[in-house]
C-alpha cells in the first residue's frame, strides 16, 4: 500500500487534488490499464501512440479505483465521473489528481515513494542476462532483507516506477531491472530509481537497428554509471574495454566480476560454488549450473557485497518466465524453453549449454534475433556456424528471417514457417533422450511451440 494521504500523493505527483478528501489513506498500488483496475488502485492515464489513457479514467473510477491521475485536458470528465454519481457509485469519494504530464507525474510519485521507503536500491542493466541477474540478486538479498524486485519484464519507463509503487512499506531492498532501446533511456530510469548500486551485466550487439554500433550500446548502458550519485557503487564485468572510458573509479566503489575480477568463481562442483569476493570466500549452493548464470551469480554477489549484505548457503531462485525453463515432455524429451528474447550473446550461451548437456540428440529451434540492423544476416550465419562447431544435431529455423542460420550450419535442418509448425514438427521429430532448445526474440512468439 502507498500509505500516503491523498494530499501527499497529489503533491508527490506534482499535481492538483481536484476531488477527494485530502486526508484519505493512500491507494494500494498504481495501474495504467483501466481494465486491470481493482478497488483501491490508483489509475494513471498515460497518453499512448494508439490511445490516451486519460480518456479511460471515468471507467477506472467507476470500477472502484481509489483515484485517477490524468492530464489536465481530462480533469473535467474525471470530475464528472465522481461528482455525477455521488451516493451510489463505486467512485464516490475517489481522488482526481490533475497533472501537466502523466508520465512525469508517475515518475515523480515513484521517486517520492522510493525516498519514503528508505530502501537500498540496485539498478540492473545489460545486453543479455539482466533479468536472470535481477532474479538471482533478489534471492541473495531476500535471504537477509525484505526485498522487492521487478516482475518479469517490468523494466521500462513505465514498468520501473510501477514496480517501485508496488513495494510495501517495510521494504528494505529494491532490485530494479533497467531496459533500453536507445540513448537517454537508462538515464531516465536512473533519475526515477536513484540507485545505490548500478550493475551492468555485459555489453553486446543488441538494438543495433537504433544505435548502430556496439560502442554506442555501451555508452547507452553506461548512463547508469554516469548518473550514479558520488559514493554509490557500480558492478561491471572485469576487463570490459567498452566500459573502461565510462568508469568513475575516483567517485564510485567499483566492483568487477568474472575472470580476472574482484568477484570470481574459484570452483563449482555439483551445485556447490566457491566464490572469491574481494578476498572474502563465499560458499553458495546453487540450483543451476549454466555457465552464463554462474557469471550472473558473480554479478549478484558483487552487488550484494557492495551493499554490505552477507551471502552464503543455499540459494532459492525463482527465475522469470520463458527464461531457461526446463520442461519434461511425455516420452522422455527435455525442452529448455528460453524464448523470451535473443541476441548473439545469449544465443551463443544457450547453445553452449545445450551442447554441454547430456542427451541422445540436441535439437535447436531458433527464431530470429531482432533489432540487429544491416548486419543481421551475418550475425545469424555466425550463430549457425557456432551451432555446427558445437555439434548440435538438428537445427529448426522458424520463419523466413531465421533462414540465415542454415547458411552457417552443415547438419540436419528443418525450416518451418511458424511456431505452431515447429511444435507439430517436434511431435514427429523428437525421440526419447533428446534435448530441445527453443530460443528467439520475443517478437517471434516461440512460446507457441509448446502449445
Amino acid at each position: 500500500m502507498i500509505d500516503l494521504s491523498a494530499a501527499r500523493v497529489a503533491a508527490a505527483a506534482g499535481g492538483e487534488l481536484a476531488a477527494g478528501d485530502p486526508e484519505r489513506a493512500g491507494p494500494e498500488r498504481a495501474v495504467i490499464d483501466s481494465r486491470a483496475v481493482q478497488p483501491g488502485d490508483l489509475f494513471v492515464g498515460l497518453p499512448g501512440a494508439a490511445a490516451d489513457g486519460g480518456a479511460y479514467a471515468a471507467a477506472a473510477l467507476e470500477a472502484g479505483a481509489w483515484g485517477a491521475v490524468v492530464g489536465r485536458e481530462h480533469r473535467d470528465s474525471a470530475l464528472h465521473a465522481v461528482e455525477g454519481t455521488v451516493g451510489h457509485s463505486a467512485c464516490t469519494g475517489a481522488a482526481v489528481i490533475a497533472v501537466d504530464q502523466p508520465l512525469e507525474a508517475l515518475h515523480a510519485l515513484a521517486r517520492a515513494w522510493r525516498h519514503e521507503l528508505g530502501a537500498r536500491v540496485v539498478g540492473v542493466t545489460g545486453s543479455t542476462g539482466k533479468t536472470s541477474t535481477k532474479d538471482i540478486l533478489a534471492a541473495l538479498l531476500g535471504a537477509r532483507l525484505a526485498t522487492h524486485a521487478s516482475r518479469e519484464n517490468w523494466n521500462t519507463e513505465i514498468g520501473l516506477p510501477l514496480t517501485i509503487l508496488e513495494a510495501p512499506r517495510g521494504t528494505e531492498a529494491l532490485v530494479l531491472e533497467m531496459a533500453m532501446r536507445g540513448e537517454g533511456q537508462i538515464a531516465e530510469l536512473v533519475a526515477v530509481a536513484e540507485p545505490d548500486v548500478g550493475v551492468i551485466v555485459n555489453v553486446g550487439p543488441v538494438h543495433l537497428e537504433l544505435l548502430g554500433t556496439v560502442e554506442r550500446v555501451a555508452a547507452a548502458k553506461a548512463e547508469l554509471i554516469r548518473d550514479l550519485r558520488p559514493g554509490a557503487a557500480c558492478v561491471v564485468p572485469a576487463s570490459e574495454p567498452l566500459l573502461a572510458a565510462h568508469l568513475r573509479e575516483q567517485e564510485l566503489d567499483t566492483w568487477t566480476f568474472g575472470p580476472g575480477g574482484q568477484v570470481r568463481l574459484l570452483a563449482f562442483d555439483e551445485g556447490r560454488a566457491e566464490i572469491e569476493a574481494r578476498d572474502e570466500i563465499v560458499q553458495l549452493e546453487l540450483p543451476y549450473s549454466e555457465p552464463h548464470n554462474l557469471l550472473n551469480t558473480l554479478a549478484g554477489v558483487a552487488a550484494a557485497r557492495a551493499l554490505g549484505v552477507p551471502v552464503r548457503g543455499r540459494l532459492e531462485v525463482r527465475f522469470s518466465s520463458l527464461r531457461g525453463e526446463v520442461v519434461e515432455l511425455p516420452g522422455g524429451v527435455t525442452v529448455v524453453n528460453d524464448c523470451y528474447n535473443a541476441n548473439p550473446m545469449s544465443m551463443r550461451a544457450a547453445l553452449d549449454h545445450l551442447a554441454a548437456s547430456r542427451a541422445n540428440r540436441r535439437i535447436a529451434v531458433l527464431g530470429t534475433m531482432a533489432e540487429l540492423g544491416p548486419g543481421s544476416a551475418g550475425y545469424h550465419r555466425e550463430i549457425g556456424a557456432h551451432a555446427a562447431a558445437l555439434g548440435i544435431d538438428v537445427l529448426v529455423p522458424v520463419a523466413e528471417a531465421a533462414l540465415p542460420y542454415t547458411e552457417g550450419f552443415d547438419g540436419e535442418t528443418h525450416p518451418v514457417a511458424s511456431p505452431e509448425e515447429a511444435g507439430a514438427l517436434l511431435e514427429e521429430l523428437a525421440r526419447p533422450g533428446d534435448r530441445v532448445l527453443i530460443k528467439g526474440s520475443r517478437s517471434v512468439g516461440l512460446e507457441r511451440v509448446l502449445r
